[in-house]
């Protein structure tokens, strides 16, 4: 049997709780976590990883900087990347008027991790 390589998802989140219990569950799961707690680590990741099958990122990020910001550019690079966004305040993801905003599922905090995993095998599944 040939065993696929496991996703590669990347998680921006920068409450470190989160940020940990998150990564802590998808790698049980079977994913490959690249843990961002800021954009610029975002940033520093994307530019070095050649290969990301999912981006995870809360919206409400430091310095003023939301999920869409590093999703935007991180699909102008790989456009086939998948992206869940995970906010406290859902509401604004869809004002912030992103296409991407539109497009993507928007997971509500707090959510069941249950949710974030049948959510990732929908999107990756397609």
């Amino acid at each position: 049997m040939n065993h696929a390589p496991p996703k590669i998802v990347l998680l921006v989140e920068d409450e470190p709780h989160i940020l940990s219990l998150l990564s802590d569950y998808l790698a049980g799961e079977g994913y490959q976590v690249l843990e961002a707690d800021s954009a610029p680590k975002a940033f520093e990741i994307l530019a070095t990883k050649p290969h990301l099958d999912l981006l995870v990122t809360d919206f409400r990020l430091p310095g003023n900087v939301s999920g869409v910001m590093i999703a935007e550019p991180a699909l102008k690079l790989r456009p086939d990347l998948k992206v869940i966004f995970i906010s406290g305040y859902p509401i604004e993801i869809y004002e912030s008027g992103s296409p991407i905003a539109r497009s993507a599922p928007v997971l509500a905090k707090p959510f069941a991790l249950d949710t974030l995993r049948s959510q990732i095998q929908q999107l990756l599944a397609s």
